[in-house]
């Protein structure tokens, strides 16, 4: 099969080409705005999503099969900072991909990486969020998600386009960025551990409870969506289970030797935040028999460990 990834070189992207590697797959991919390794063994493309000339030739080029669409402006903070350039690529860059499909690949099928996010404050009064849950708009990339799910369901409806939609909830594990806030912490450790900062850790809203997945598993909640997903359907990838951001940070503590404090950084602090965000998985289980393996304090062991070794 001819696999394109948009997005290949980010975090999840890194993961899934390693996990779809196989003599059986031509694998392609996006990157932006990194220049990609040409020394690569996958073909990676300097793709700007929200250029269509660019994105119809590259679906020509490559008439993929299956296509992962991943990349995105992705951090919530980003989005509320960088507005225009935050729809411009979620928006018009997954127009711009539906379209060459379309033309040029119509029997394609994509898997279009959605967010928990767009759930917003419905959390609040109830158990674990289902994929029927009404959504509640409250930051800029919640908004450009739910607009490219809509898309999403228009293209697949309209145009019969193969289209399944990942509703992914917060994942984290060794290789984010520390733009997301595990990694954030992970690193701040790292660098005290090694004397380069001072024992304190920067924190914003630490109450705040989130669903998080090893990006191991969620890679494979990708592929088996893929393989198993219903044309249309949305699908809840979380573990169902949630984490106050202190206990997460206390387990990321536990793991090191150095007494460290702790201070709520106002600079971090969210314009709007939502306090609870825990998914039903219920439906993909059923859909494609997938659950997350790997408990969280693998996660965050292995992702601290990945910080040491690169601090």
């Amino acid at each position: 099969m001819n696999i394109f990834i948009t997005g290949a070189t980010g975090f999840v992207g890194c993961y899934l080409r390693k996990f779809l590697k196989s003599p059986e797959h031509d694998i392609w991919g996006s990157a932006y705005p990194e220049v990609p390794d040409v020394s690569s063994d996958d073909h990676i493309f300097y793709l700007d999503i929200r250029s269509d000339k660019d994105v119809f030739k590259c679906i020509q080029e490559i008439k993929p099969d299956w296509v992962f669409h991943l990349a995105a402006i992705s951090n919530v903070r980003h989005s509320w900072n960088r507005r225009k350039e935050t729809l411009e690529t979620n928006i018009i860059g997954t127009l711009n991909l539906f379209e060459g499909i379309r033309e040029f690949s119509p029997g394609a099928r994509v898997l279009f990486i959605s967010s928990s996010d767009i759930y917003g404050m419905r959390s609040l009064s109830k158990g674990p969020l289902t994929e029927k849950e009404e959504v509640l708009i409250m930051n800029p990339y919640a908004y450009t998600k739910w607009s490219a799910e809509l898309l999403s369901e228009f293209y697949t409806r309209i145009e019969n386009m193969d289209i399944v939609i990942a509703r992914s909830f917060p994942h984290t594990g060794p290789g984010q960025s520390a733009d997301f806030v595990c990694s954030d912490w992970a690193f701040q450790i790292a660098r005290i551990e090694k004397g380069l900062s001072d024992p304190l850790i920067q924190v914003g809203d630490i109450s705040v409870e989130r669903d998080f997945t090893d990006v191991r598993d969620v890679v494979r909640a990708y592929v088996r969506l893929m393989e198993k997903g219903r044309v249309g359907e949305v699908y809840n990838v979380c573990s169902g289970r949630s984490y106050s951001l202190e206990s997460i940070l206390t387990r990321l503590l536990s793991f090191s030797q150095k007494e460290i404090s702790v201070r709520v950084d106002s600079r971090r602090l969210r314009k709007v935040d939502i306090p609870r965000l825990v998914g039903d998985n219920r439906k993909i289980k059923e859909a494609i028999s997938w659950e997350s393996r790997i408990p969280i304090e693998q996660s965050l062991k292995d992702l601290l460990e990945y910080w040491r070794q690169r601090v």
